[in-house]
């Protein structure tokens, strides 16, 4: 089976390391209300070759790269249409899974801000995501209030979410290698949401702010 090309224009850094994509996967957590899974990006899947070797949970698999889609069609024929080539910042949440569904992924690092407000744009909907991002994007998810770090994602997330920053990554672990550090981060769906106002005037005055 050939290998699929990582191309820039799309922020692709294949993760090589087997015993990182494990410790990714394991820190899932179906016990907190979902059976299904959606990994984002998965290239040649290291991280799907562990999401499918769980049964807590159905995995789906989506990637907007054509030549991705092709060799995990042919590296995973069982997933069917559960394998989506399409681009996951257009994705209808609501008409793909029939409830809970938790996000996964080596997310690109050129839309990793996108990626992020789409989730909190599905928040009904996803429970868990558990995803690596540049050390920076990572930091500024997990930054205290009065941080140089904090802003208007840091808000966001935090106010749907809580978040977790797990571990960092070497640059080395990756094909081709990132020029920054990596980081995996969870962020866990807060049972009781408290903004401090209306909801639509939280998200005005923020992105006021």
């Amino acid at each position: 089976m050939s290998i699929v090309r990582a191309k820039k224009h799309l922020g692709q850094h294949f993760l090589t390391d087997k015993n990182i994509a494990a410790k990714i996967v394991d820190a899932l957590r179906p016990e907190k209300g979902y059976k299904q899974v959606l990994e984002v990006g998965p290239g040649m899947g290291i991280l799907s070759d562990f999401l499918l070797q769980k049964a807590d949970y159905e995995t789906f698999l989506i990637d907007i790269d054509t030549e991705s889609y092709e060799f995990l069609q042919k590296k995973y024929p069982q997933l069917g249409q559960k394998l989506i080539n399409a681009d996951f910042l257009a994705l209808d949440f609501a008409a793909t899974f029939a409830g809970p569904v938790a996000v996964i992924g080596n997310f690109p690092y050129n839309i990793s801000s996108q990626i992020l407000f789409k989730i909190l744009d599905n928040r009904a909907q996803v429970p868990e995501v558990v995803g690596m991002f540049q050390k920076e994007v990572a930091e500024r998810c997990n930054a205290k209030a009065g941080s140089k770090e904090y802003g208007i994602l840091s808000v966001f997330l935090q106010a749907y979410y809580k978040v977790e920053y797990l571990f960092t990554v070497k640059a080395g672990v990756f094909n081709p290698p990132p020029k920054v550090l990596s980081a995996v981060i969870r962020l866990t769906r807060n049972e009781v949401i408290e903004l401090g106002c209306d909801e639509k005037l939280f998200w005005q005055v923020v992105k006021a702010g």
